[in-house]
């Protein structure tokens, strides 16, 4: 038994995400770029028709932070993200860690689960990924485990579902 005097350390989550995450927030990303580059581009159209003075340079300013926006998770974020995101489900809890500024740990005592839902968009059906969503009895909400293989997304939630009604306690 560990001396109570002694604090304990969080472990690190066993499972990784799927290995086809980082392409998936790669396209996502890109997505989202387009609605940057869309914002470069008026940029730079308002800074050829406004005359020179100070409003042009802080238009151009404007455009190439527009065009540079994206570059980061576009390049090397889904890497630190895929490093990062990580997941684990035990007799007890669900533990989640994800982040890649600020990373989180959520961890969920199984005794608090109330529904788990498994979401999959169009471009999460593309690459063969779904997100399980644990809603808890708490004002906390909901906890993501994003981008897991399809089959293995539907295992966990049926995991879940199993281990939770065993679970003697109430969760409300």
């Amino acid at each position: 038994m560990s001396d109570p005097d002694t604090p304990q350390r969080l472990r690190e989550p066993a499972h990784q995400v799927s290995e086809r995450a980082p392409a998936y927030w790669r396209v996502e990303e890109a997505i989202g770029a387009v609605i940057w580059l869309a914002l470069a581009v008026g940029a730079v159209v308002a800074a050829i028709l406004i005359p020179e003075g100070f409003w042009t340079w802080i238009l151009w300013i404007a455009a190439v932070f527009f065009v540079l926006a994206p570059v980061p998770g576009l390049t090397f974020v889904p890497t630190i993200r895929f490093r990062i995101h990580r997941w684990e489900i035990s007799d007890i809890a669900v533990h989640v860690r994800h982040g890649w500024l600020t990373v989180v740990d959520e961890i969920v005592p199984l005794s608090r689960v109330q529904t788990v839902d498994s979401t999959q968009g169009p471009l999460m059906r593309h690459f063969g990924l779904r997100t399980v969503t644990v809603s808890t009895a708490s004002s906390a909400g909901t906890v993501e485990i994003a981008c897991l293989d399809d089959a293995l997304a539907l295992e966990v939630v049926a995991k879940l579902v199993a281990i939770t009604a065993a679970t003697p306690e109430d969760a409300t």
